[in-house]
């Protein structure tokens, strides 16, 4: 490369440039580099940058030269280079100033570079000048394509979008020098994507060319790419992919794919029970394909809802069905989206629709009433057997299977195989009203079919109760009250059911009303009241009096009652007021139920004590005594005067007190000792023998009571005329006894008759 000039520089040195990089900035002057430097000069001429190209592969790639003025040539001075670069990637030529770059540059990684030189004397050392500063700027060439820095790209668009709808902007990045020619301008083309989208050159904006239907198409890949040097020849590019996806619009309506679909249900399902299933199929997604089910002509019979899982049109019974009624159903089921928008409306104009026949299948019911209940009324008191009602049942099913009727818990009522309910006791209204029964019908070829049905008896009034007082009245009248003193008001009730209101009438009875001296007066209002008819009554001569009442009804027949009321003469104070009889009265009542109450209280006490004595003495300590009588009788009908108790302690020596013996049981010795004394007295050893033993059977017996009383009547009659009354020793006196004066004594002793008799004569 040829040098033009050599030019001043700083303090002398000199910059010598290549021709066409030489640039004079005169001293007021302000210039703007083509990467927007600026420099002033202030004082004489100066060439104070040099212009590198990149990516140069030329080695020691030539930039420019430096020289003092003080250079005369003789190689005594020494040109140095300071600064970012300085050694590595620029060098300098000590002896001639020559600037080199030594490496490759990229403007991209650093477009300027700011150095320093210097000039030294070689002889001495010491600078010759002062350091000045210059710069090195890397100018660019077209080295980079474009890069799309958003990768990867994905955009979403609606299916059946008008043709020009907007859908992505992509953008890509030239890292040239965008002031430097053509290097960074890019313009943007389609390689593929045709002919459903285009794209703008310059914007890079995707926008849709034709319409597009998800359902055939859901997604789509487009190829865009970037070029520089607006495109021109020998420009560099880069590429990017978008995959562009298709959303999902309500453009399509559900339909049935099965024109006709049969079902069955049983007639003994239960309403809300699930019969079947039916399917429409949408094309649509999402909310889109959502969808509602329902019955043309409005069905009282079936229904159909939509699952929301599976959009499946589940048919359910609405109303149940009898197959003895109707046996098959045809019903039509449309189908619609839920969710339609407007301005999609002409997608969805006519819904679609399918046959469902439904067929009943029959089943053994039990039977059915005629009645939901029944009500039947019966006046009281009818007699046993009296017709109450009739309730009927039938078998629905084709066999038609007879029925039978039963009643449960009912002692009032009863029900016969014709459904026929009958009393089987009086009823009556008082006692209860109305009469809750359950009757149950079973089928006669199936028991195990059985309904039943709620009937409610409602007994009637009968005017079969008279009327009584409403209270007990506690009546007094002073002894010298006047005539014509109210004494007592009274009142009836009457416990049967009237259709009017009661009306009670009042009257005494005919001995009253002539002999009494007390008149009574009807109210008219149920009530009446209860008058003196004369003075003069004495406490001591006739302290009480009874009078009847007679209380009639309105009912029809009316009934009377004769009612007593009791009147206490009374011995008023001086107000004339009963008051201190009543509260005599009450007093006595309350002390005579105190009396009652301590009466009670202390028979308890008493008997919870004998209990409790009992309980101590039933197993007395071994070592007490025990008082022991043996009653004699030597002489019958003497009564107590021949009665001699005496004390028998010698027959309880130490050896026959109580021990804890072996209980014995009955043996031939004592069986024998029994005979024998049977024979002889009570003095006799043997039967003071057959007594010890029989004591000391008692005393093991835990069971016995403490004190033992031994009545002895083997031996009555002895040293009596009149001889022994026990039928122990009679055995042999029958055989000489006759019993024919039996049949003498009447009709009354005639079976005795016959069979002593009888016995008496086979015996002989």
């Amino acid at each position: 490369m040829d040098y033009c000039l050599l030019l001043p520089f700083t303090l002398g040195i000199s910059l010598l440039w290549p021709c066409f990089m030489a640039t004079e900035i005169s001293q007021t002057e302000e210039v703007k580099h083509p990467v927007d430097s600026h420099l002033r000069v202030k004082r004489g001429w100066m060439w104070n940058q040099f212009f590198v190209p990149e990516e140069m592969n030329k080695t020691n790639y030539h930039i420019g030269q430096l020289r003092s003025d003080l250079d005369n040539g003789n190689n005594s001075f020494q040109y140095k280079l300071l600064g970012a670069g300085a050694g590595s990637i620029f060098v300098i030529d000590e002896r001639t100033g020559d600037i080199f770059a030594v490496q490759k540059l990229d403007r991209e990684e650093r477009s300027l570079y700011t150095l320093r030189a210097q000039v030294i004397d070689g002889t001495t050392g010491r600078a010759v000048e002062p350091e000045s500063e210059f710069v090195i700027r890397v100018s660019d060439i077209n080295d980079n394509e474009p890069k799309f820095l958003d990768e990867p790209y994905e955009a979403i668009v609606p299916e059946m979008s008008p043709e020009g709808t907007l859908v992505i902007q992509v953008t890509a990045n030239d890292a040239d020098d965008p002031s430097s020619g053509n290097n960074a301008r890019l313009l943007y083309s389609l390689l593929q994507g045709q002919p459903y989208f285009s794209i703008e050159p310059t914007t890079g904006i995707i926008r849709t060319s034709s319409k597009m239907d998800r359902e055939l198409q859901d997604e789509y890949w487009v190829i865009i790419q970037a070029k520089d040097m607006l495109g021109q020849p020998g420009g560099l590019s880069g590429t990017t992919s978008v995959l562009i996806k298709l959303s999902d619009v309500n453009d399509n309506k559900p339909i049935f794919k099965e024109s006709f679909y049969r079902l069955t249900v049983s007639e003994a399902a239960p309403t809300g029970t699930s019969i079947g299933k039916i399917m429409a199929y949408d094309n649509d997604i999402g909310e889109n394909a959502e969808m509602d089910y329902s019955i043309e002509d409005d069905s009282q019979t079936f229904d159909i809802i939509t699952n929301n899982e599976t959009q499946e049109g589940i048919v359910i019974l609405k109303k149940k069905v009898d197959f003895e009624h109707q046996n098959d159903y045809r019903i039509r089921a449309n189908v619609k989206n839920r969710h339609v928008d407007k301005q999609l409306l002409k997608y969805h104009v006519e819904a679609s629709s399918t046959l469902i026949k439904v067929q009943v299948e029959d089943e053994d019911e039990p039977p059915v009433f005629l009645l939901p209940y029944y009500l039947f009324e019966v006046f009281e008191g009818r007699p046993h057997g009296s017709f109450v009602g009739t309730v009927s049942a039938t078998d629905p099913d084709q066999r038609s299977s007879p029925i039978s009727y039963s009643m449960t818990r009912s002692k009032m009522f009863n029900i016969d195989d014709n459904g026929t309910i009958i009393t089987t006791n009086a009823l009556d209204r008082e006692i209860s009203a109305w009469y809750n029964l359950s009757i149950t019908a079973t089928e006669k070829y199936n028991v195990q079919q059985i309904s039943a049905v709620p009937v409610y008896v409602q007994v009637l009034n009968i005017n079969d109760h008279a009327p009584e007082f409403s209270e007990y009245y506690d009546t007094y009248v002073c002894e010298n009250a006047d005539p014509g003193q109210v004494i007592q008001t009274i009142s009836a009730v009457d416990r049967d059911e009237s259709i009017e209101d009661h009306h009670f009438y009042f009257n005494l009875s005919v001995e009253d009303t002539k002999n009494s001296s007390f008149i009574i007066i009807d109210n008219q209002d149920n009530t009446a009241v209860i008058l003196t008819n004369r003075t003069g009554f004495s406490l001591k001569e006739e302290p009480v009096f009874y009078i009847s009442v007679l209380i009639a009804d309105n009912g029809s027949p009316s009934l009377t009652s004769t009612n007593t009321l009791t009147i206490h003469v009374c011995d008023c104070d001086d107000y004339g007021s009963t008051q201190t009889c009543r509260n005599k009265d009450r007093m006595l009542s309350m002390g005579f139920r105190t009396e009652v109450v301590l009466a009670i209280l202390i028979s308890i006490m008493l008997i919870f004590g004998l209990k409790q004595r009992r309980k101590q003495t039933l197993f007395p300590a071994k070592s007490e005594d025990f008082g022991e009588n043996i009653f004699r009788y030597d002489d019958e009908g003497g009564g107590e005067e021949d009665t001699e108790a005496f004390d028998v302690v010698e027959l309880r020596s130490s050896a026959l007190m109580r021990e804890r013996k072996v209980q014995k049981t009955a043996t031939e010795e004592i069986r024998r000792l029994y005979r024998q004394s049977l024979q002889v007295g009570p003095d006799s050893a043997i039967f003071r023998k057959f007594i010890l033993e029989k004591l000391e059977e008692a005393n093991t017996d835990p069971c016995a009571p403490p004190f033992d009383s031994l009545q002895t009547y083997a031996f009555e009659g002895t040293g009596s005329l009149a001889g022994s009354l026990s039928s122990l020793g009679s055995a042999a006196s029958d055989q000489e006894e006759y019993y024919d004066y039996l049949n003498e004594l009447g009709p009354r002793f005639k079976r005795l008759a016959c069979m002593f008799g009888s016995a008496t004569q086979s015996y002989n």
